[in-house]
Order: C-alpha cells, then sequence, then structure tokens
C-alpha cells in the first residue's frame, strides 16, 4: 500500500533553503563543498571503489570502443576521447580506411589543445556541416558541459576557425544552415527574447557579412510557449525549409516556408512533422485524428504528397500503424528508403520502406538480429546506404553498413566483450500495478541464481516524457554489479514510450501516479519472486527517474536498502521557477493552479519528508553546471533530511552539465562513488 504523508512545507509556507538556489552563490559552494567532502571521505574509501573505478575509466577510454561516424562529403567524421584526448578530438576518415580494424585518421581540431590556448573547459556539443560542400561547420562548445552552448564556425579543409565568421555567444541556441552564406538562428537576442523556459522564442534568418541584430526576424513565438526554431531539409535538387513553434512540450505548430510564407500544416497539435521524401510529408500522430469519415489511429504514420498539403488537402494515407505492444521509435530517410525503428514488446525491430510506385511503399527485407536494440543514423539524401547498430544487455554493439537498395548487411566493427556474459542470462518478467496493468521488466543475472531472496538487486527506472528503456549493453554495470554478483533490473514503467503513446499518456500529470504505482509493483514483484529482499533491494534513476525514485522512497520508505537519485527533480512545487522546469509543465502539471499542486503535492518528494520515519540512507548526485535540472533540487532535500536527522549522502560535481560529467574521468568517478554506495547497502 503507498502511503501518502502530510506535505512537510505547505503552499504558503517559506521554504527556509532558497538560498541554496543560488547556484554559484558563495554560501550555497561552501555547503557544497561540504557535503563533497563528507561523502568523498566515505566513499572512496570502500572496498571496490578504487576498482570500479579503474575498470570503468579502462573501458570508457579503450581504443577497442567502435568509433561511431558520421558521413559528410567523402569523409566520416568521429568525435574520440581516450586517455590522451580527454576533452577530445574530432578526426575523419575515408570508407576504405574506416572499414580496417585500425584505420588511419586525420585529425580536424583538437579541443584540448583549444581549451587549453583558450583557458576554457570546453565540452564538444556537435557539428553541424553546409551544404552541399560540407567544407565549413558550426561548432556548438559548452563550459562544462551546460546545455548553453557557444556556437562558433571551423573551416574543415584548413582546419581553423573561420576569421569573422558566423559567431553566437553562449545561449540555449537554436541554429541551422539556411545555405552557405546564411542560417536560421534562435538565441537570447536581449529582452523578451527568450520563452519562459529560457528557450529561444524567435526565430532569424542571419546573412553572411552582417552583424546578428541585423538579422531578418520570420517568425515569435508566444513567451508562454516552451521554444522556436527553423531548419531545412535538403533532398536531391530540392529543399524544404520549415518553423516548429512548441506551444508546449509535446504539442507543436509546424510551418512549412513557401515562397516566404508561413504555411502552417494543418495536423493535430501532438502530431509531428517526421520527415520529407519524394515529395512526400510524413507525418507521425500521438492520438487519434478523424478526417470526415475516416481515423487514423493514434502512433500511427501518415504521408501525403507536399502539394496537397500546401492546398489544405488531408488525403494521408496510413504507411505504418503499430500493433498494441509495438511502438514507432523513430523514423529516418534516405535518398529512397524510409527506415522506421520499431520496439516490438520492448526489443528492436527495423521496418525498411522503398518506393513501390504511383506513390506507394513496399517493405525491404533486411536481416537483423532479434531481441536487442537497432538502431540506424547516418541517415544522406545522396545515398541508401545507412549505418545500423545491434546490442543487446549481454551482447556488445556491432556496427552494420547497409545497402538499402539491396537488403544487403556488412559488418564493419564490434565492440569486445568487456565481462564474461556467458554465466549471465536476461529475462522478461510482468508485474501488475495497482490499476491492473501489466508492466513488463527485464531481469539481468546468474544463470545458476537462486530464488531465496538472497540476490542484491538494483532496480532501474524512468518513466517519463515518452522515452523507452530498451535492452542496452553496459560493460561497466556488467563488471562492476553482474560480476560481483549483483541483479539488474530494467522495469518499463508507464510514462516512457516502450508502447507508444498511450502507455506515456497514462501517467501525465493527474495520472502521474500510476508511473509510481507502477515502480512499486516491480520492487513488490522481485521480492514476491524470492529474486530478491527489502533489504537487498536498491533502486536507482536520473532525471524524471531521479523525481520517480525520490517519489518511491518517500512514498514507501519501507521498501527500499538503498537509492541512487541522480540530477533530480525533487521539489515540485517551484520546479516549474527553475532553470527549464516551466517546459515540463505538459508532463507534470502546473503546480501554481492550486487544484493541480493538491495532486502534485501527494508525491512531491520535498513536501513529503517527514522527521519520524526511517528512510533508506539516500545517495543524491547532481551537477553545478547542470542547466537543465536545477542542482537545488538535490541541495535542499539533502538539507532537509539532514535537519530531520536522517543520514544521507551527497556529490555534486561543479563540471558535467545535466549527463553530471564533462569527461571520462569523472564518468568512471561517478561510477565507482556510486557502486562503492550501492555494496556498503547491498553487498556489507
Amino acid at each position: 500500500m503507498i502511503v501518502c504523508a502530510t506535505c512537510l512545507l505547505s503552499a504558503g509556507e517559506e521554504d527556509p533553503y532558497m538560498w541554496l538556489e543560488e547556484v554559484t552563490g558563495e554560501k550555497a559552494l561552501a555547503w557544497v563543498e561540504k557535503q563533497n567532502a563528507e561523502s568523498k571521505t566515505q566513499l572512496e574509501k570502500v572496498d571496490g571503489f578504487k576498482t570500479v573505478k579503474e575498470a570503468a575509466l579502462e573501458i570508457l577510454n579503450s581504443k577497442e570502443r567502435i568509433p561511431y561516424t558520421s558521413r559528410y562529403g567523402k569523409y566520416y567524421y568521429n568525435f574520440w576521447r581516450d586517455a590522451g584526448n580527454v576533452r577530445g578530438i574530432y578526426r575523419r576518415t575515408t570508407l576504405e580506411e574506416y572499414r580496417k580494424s585500425q584505420p588511419k585518421w586525420e585529425t580536424v581540431f583538437d579541443l584540448d589543445q583549444i581549451s587549453k590556448a583558450e583557458n576554457e573547459n570546453w565540452v564538444f556539443k556537435g557539428a553541424q556541416f553546409s551544404y552541399p560542400d560540407y567544407k565549413r561547420c558550426l561548432l556548438s562548445l559548452s563550459r562544462g558541459g551546460a546545455d548553453a552552448t557557444v556556437v562558433r564556425e571551423f573551416d574543415v579543409e584548413k582546419k581553423e576557425f573561420v576569421e569573422s565568421g558566423f559567431y553566437l555567444p553562449e545561449a540555449k541556441n537554436y541554429v541551422s544552415w539556411r545555405d552557405r552564406d546564411s542560417l536560421y538562428v534562435g538565441t537570447d537576442f536581449g529582452s523578451g527574447s527568450l520563452t519562459e523556459s529560457g528557450y529561444p522564442r524567435i526565430v532569424k534568418i542571419w546573412q553572411r557579412g552582417t552583424k546578428l541584430d541585423e538579422a531578418q526576424t520570420i517568425f515569435e513565438a508566444d513567451p508562454k510557449h516552451v521554444y522556436a526554431y527553423a531548419g531545412r531539409i535538403n533532398r536531391k535538387n530540392k529543399s524544404l525549409d520549415f518553423i516548429v513553434d512548441a506551444t508546449t512540450f509535446f504539442t507543436r505548430s509546424t510551418y512549412l516556408i513557401v515562397d516566404g510564407k508561413n504555411v502552417k500544416l494543418d495536423v493535430p497539435a501532438d502530431a509531428e512533422f517526421e520527415a520529407y521524401i519524394h515529395d512526400q510529408v510524413l507525418v507521425k500522430l500521438k492520438s487519434d485524428w478523424k478526417v470526415e469519415d475516416k481515423t487514423f489511429k493514434q502512433g500511427s504514420l501518415i504521408i501525403q504528397e507536399l502539394d496537397a498539403v500546401l492546398k489544405g488537402k488531408k488525403d494521408y494515407r496510413v504507411i505504418y500503424q503499430p500493433e498494441e505492444r509495438v511502438s514507432l521509435s523513430s523514423v529516418s530517410t534516405t535518398r529512397n528508403l524510409i527506415l522506421l525503428s520499431l520496439l516490438d514488446n520492448v526489443t528492436g525491430v527495423l521496418k525498411v520502406l522503398k518506393p513501390a510506385g504511383n506513390n506507394q511503399w513496399k517493405e525491404v527485407s533486411i536481416q537483423t538480429e532479434p531481441n536487442g536494440s537497432i538502431s540506424v543514423f547516418d541517415t544522406r539524401e545522396d545515398s541508401d546506404q545507412f549505418f545500423m547498430n545491434y546490442e543487446s544487455f549481454l551482447t556488445p554493439s556491432t556496427l552494420f553498413l547497409v545497402d538499402g537498395a539491396t537488403g544487403k548487411t556488412e559488418k564493419l566493427k564490434s565492440l569486445p566483450p568487456f565481462f564474461d556474459a556467458k554465466p549471465f542470462k536476461s529475462d522478461q518478467f510482468e508485474a501488475v500495478s495497482k490499476d491492473g496493468t501489466k508492466i513488463p521488466y527485464f531481469v539481468l543475472h546468474r544463470k545458476d541464481w537462486k530464488l531465496d531472496g538472497s540476490n542484491p538487486t538494483l532496480l532501474y527506472g524512468y518513466g517519463g516524457f515518452e522515452i523507452s528503456l530498451a535492452p542496452r549493453y553496459s560493460a561497466v554495470t556488467g563488471k562492476a554489479w553482474l560480476e560481483k554478483g549483483g541483479v539488474y533490473v530494467i522495469a518499463n514503467i508507464r510514462g516512457g514510450g516502450e508502447f507508444g503513446p498511450r502507455w506515456h499518456q497514462a501517467a501525465l500529470k493527474k495520472n502521474r501516479m500510476k508511473a509510481y504505482e507502477d515502480f512499486i509493483a516491480v520492487a513488490e514483484d522481485l521480492i514476491s519472486r524470492k529474486i530478491t529482499s527489502k533489504s537487498k533491494l536498491g533502486i536507482q534513476g536520473g532525471s524524471n527517474g531521479g523525481l520517480l525514485v525520490g517519489a518511491c522512497f518517500t512514498l514507501r520508505p519501507d521498501l527500499f536498502k538503498a537509492v541512487v537519485c541522480q540530477v533530480p527533480l525533487l521539489d515540485m512545487k517551484r520546479y516549474t521557477k527553475l532553470l527549464a522546469g516551466a517546459s515540463w509543465a505538459a508532463e507534470y502539471g502546473d503546480p501554481d493552479d492550486p487544484e493541480m499542486w493538491e495532486y502534485i503535492k501527494t508525491y512531491s518528494p520535498y513536501h513529503n519528508l517527514k522527521k519520524d520515519v526511517t528512510y533508506p540512507r539516500v545517495f543524491f548526485t547532481t551537477s553545478t553546471r547542470d542547466d537543465r535540472v536545477h542542482p537545488a533540487h538535490a541541495r535542499k532535500m539533502v538539507a532537509r533530511m539532514k535537519e530531520m536527522g536522517h543520514p544521507v549522502l551527497y556529490y555534486e560535481n561543479t563540471e558535467g552539465g545535466h549527463s553530471g560529467a564533462a569527461n571520462n574521468e569523472q564518468r568512471a568517478y561517478n561510477a565507482a562513488v556510486e557502486y562503492a554506495y550501492l555494496y556498503e547497502e547491498l553487498m556489507p
């Protein structure tokens, strides 16, 4: 049974820890330093800390990792970090070289050298190449891993920044090439140019050789909307420009730019404009759409000719409609193909469609491996070749080059096994949630395990924003947890996207508690199957998953022995006031609405703490440079728990952004302290 505690802080009561919301305030950082010192002293001396850190760093820096690439022109580009390139190098090679086990790489830029020369802690956030010559790119560089970036134009032939080239100062920038000499740009143009969520709301065209304040405004979104941006889809001999106005996190208005006019795409607000191919527009539906006497089903992919779209017609046809336990995860296109990445009962499937004449499409057979995850990338408008990656919980990633025209696959690279998977297996079980819904979950365990409740078990979950948790190979988890005798569990709870939009929408706003009931049901099912017991069960989650584990340990403190709560949301009264929080009101609801707050406060972790309840010793982690989820969520939770006398650990990395780490050394350290904590709690 879920116990709903009375709220610690009423709606009108002053929060005594507001000062911890000053991210870089002197008092706040002194507090952080003190907490870090206490936690590091305890965790670094745990038997296994050093071993995990060394093993994790060896894995993260291994030269045997697959160097994933993106093709621009004749070159295949890769960003690479290892022990000698801490911040990373951007390098390139040819396909002929890439096929080799040890390809020769040409360095385009060295981020360690740039950072040293400029006295900056740059973190690489991506490169956008100019079309069609691919001789220049827009580099997005972040200070310490934050979402905010500096954008600088770089010449990949001369291997230098372009003098007097395009440059945007630090902001949450949205930028894309329009052509070689102009950009679509959204940035902080000054007062009133950002939404309440802190993202650009104004879209401009910026011509080379002009000042940014001379750029032409082509769109302005309402300040209450989430963001707006523009882009160009390049196809053979033509292009299609568009604007997206994100009215909420899950709804949008899409405009096609035709002859200088913005033509609104007449589809439901929650539908997504997915692609443009062969003069046809692809749209993914998030809800049923009734058009005259026809109803297009939720989760379907529909298609219509561009000319008909621009004339306001709704003669769409269904190109793909998923079954009940299948979801359409993503849509990609090549020169002639539509690639559909699916999840069938939470395992990956790839469906490839090619033109069949008369604007129809038929499936191409592509050989793929079952019972894992399949991802496609590096799809280009000038070729039907693309990369496909396969992995599973116990099978390392394998990279294939696929010729979509023929269906032939060529194995290019394989990740070596960083741990011996032979003694282990993965199973998929179902738990029954409070309302009777069946919740699937995966369990990784030794083949010779004993079902006597003695297995140290780590349960991971997310359950939000239609994000799916599919089978992935984690060498660090295998090395640091499975080989130590632990059981690893991934819960596919509602709020995620494992079964399409309906699975996500089932846990929105006033149904949020269903995600927590699902997670608790999985925990109880693990115990009832005697896989583990309360004294051997730990839970872990980050970001929205941090809210998940925060809510669950305050709702059911008796059920868990260990909690790893990473970069979390926890103060659900003030989350819309902190950094990007306002953009998530479509997920959780608006706490400034009294009726909505009455519901939210029943699970808001910060408001459900009680002094006279025994909680597990929770380990909270966050990052000073996280400009998405405010570090004050974790800071204030820890301060309040300590005030009440509850044991708690806290570690805040001063770099890293929302990922919590800016380089492999930091990632390895984070893994080491987290597993050291789990060893102490679940493997004493």
